[in-house]
């Protein structure tokens, strides 16, 4: 069966209408949260204030005989001009099937301009609606395509910073979003050094707690915090450092070698991740399935860190059926994280979600056993961006 086209259409998630009151706002509604970007007053207050606002869409890719597989996608037009215009008409009349040989000529093809940042986007996104249109032509869930289950559930981490919540929920892990970086001075460090004691006392030993710096820190910023927050057992501390700075991340590796260190959601392609194993740079990699080139760089990500016998955590893998799917059959990953999306009060089932998406409950799901991704949407009434 050959590919007869790969397109992107149009898709406007559906906007988030709680039917539960909620007790106080999220957390998420307001500031502040370290980032690259604090030391400029004008944006340091709300992290939104700057980042992308591209907008989503969907990925199509249709076999020969109508069949649809199709998969969402970050950072709107940009990255919809390098599906539309290059990537997508230059795989047509391959095989459907052989999707580890339309992913090595993606990021092939992307050498002129490189395979990493908006370029993996692309790929990514044309990698899973392979996968999907796989899975569909085969009548077979994704997870089953590459392994089948490793796992009889799905452990989810919550993160976000109303811990009470997702302790009641019933999450045995959270992870911190860290509100103070080095621009914040003396104040902002006591700030994050109070917080994690805090929710150290609030949580107890029996939940493991992590910290998330988002880009934020120089090395001696991040050196001092992780020697600050050592009483209070971290379970790791994730992406401490600008991630493109190989030699920040040596340099802070060698100086605190008893705390666990987490990050590549900002990595892209399988290059860095092969390069951080083998320098012994972090011990948990967590590439963005939907960034980093989608499931076929993952299971390759996941073959290195078996090898060097650590842990893959792919960042935000509970919020999509992509990252679910990963996570469910792959031994390499023991966790899933879960952003939670609703406010103090209201259960996560409420939470603006693709159809036929699992959601987490106690802790713990499984993907959904449809075929493909399991996503129940009728693309084919979805307009095109382009053409």
């Amino acid at each position: 069966m050959k590919i007869e086209s790969i397109y992107s259409v149009a898709y406007e998630r559906p906007k988030a209408r709680f039917k539960t009151k909620r007790r106080r706002a999220s957390w998420i509604e307001s500031g502040p949260v370290a980032n690259p970007v604090t030391r400029y007053p004008r944006y340091a207050a709300y992290r939104p204030s700057w980042t992308p606002t591209f907008g989503d869409f969907i990925v199509v890719a249709e076999a020969e005989d109508g069949t649809k597989g199709f998969a969402f996608a970050n950072h709107g037009k940009p990255v919809a001009a390098l599906v539309d215009d290059y990537l997508g008409p230059r795989l047509v009349g391959e095989s459907a099937m052989a999707i580890e040989k339309c992913y090595d000529m993606m990021v092939r093809m992307c050498a002129p301009f490189g395979a990493t940042g908006i370029a993996s986007y692309a790929v990514s996104a044309i990698d899973l609606a392979l996968w999907d249109l796989k899975g569909k032509l085969l009548g077979r869930p994704v997870y089953e395509l590459i392994g089948g289950p490793s796992k009889d559930e799905l452990f989810c981490y919550s993160t976000g910073g109303d811990t009470d919540w997702y302790v009641e929920l019933g999450f045995k892990a959270t992870k911190l979003p860290c509100p103070y970086g080095p621009a914040d001075g003396k104040p902002g460090f006591k700030k994050n050094v109070e917080l994690i004691e805090e929710t150290r006392k609030t949580v107890g030993d029996e939940i493991d707690l992590m910290l998330d710096c988002w880009m934020a820190f120089d090395t001696e910023y991040a050196v001092q915090l992780a020697e600050a927050l050592r009483p209070y057992k971290l379970k790791w501390m994730e992406e401490c450092l600008r991630s493109e700075d190989f030699d920040a991340h040596a340099d802070f590796r060698h100086r605190v070698p008893w705390q666990t260190l987490a990050t590549g959601e900002h990595w892209y392609t399988t290059y860095p991740f092969q390069h951080a194993v083998g320098r012994k740079l972090v011990d948990i990699l967590q590439p963005d399935i939907q960034w980093v080139g989608g499931l076929t760089a993952v299971v390759k990500i996941c073959a290195i860190a078996e090898a060097a016998s650590i842990s893959v955590i792919p960042h935000g893998g509970g919020n999509t059926p992509y990252g679910q799917h990963a996570c469910y059959a792959m031994p390499a990953i023991p966790w899933t994280e879960c952003f939670v999306a609703t406010p103090p009060g209201v259960p996560p089932s409420e939470a603006p979600r693709l159809p036929g998406m699992a959601t987490p409950k106690d802790g713990s799901m499984k993907p959904t056993d449809a075929p493909g991704f399991g996503v129940d949407i009728d693309v084919s009434k979805l307009p095109k961006i382009s053409g």
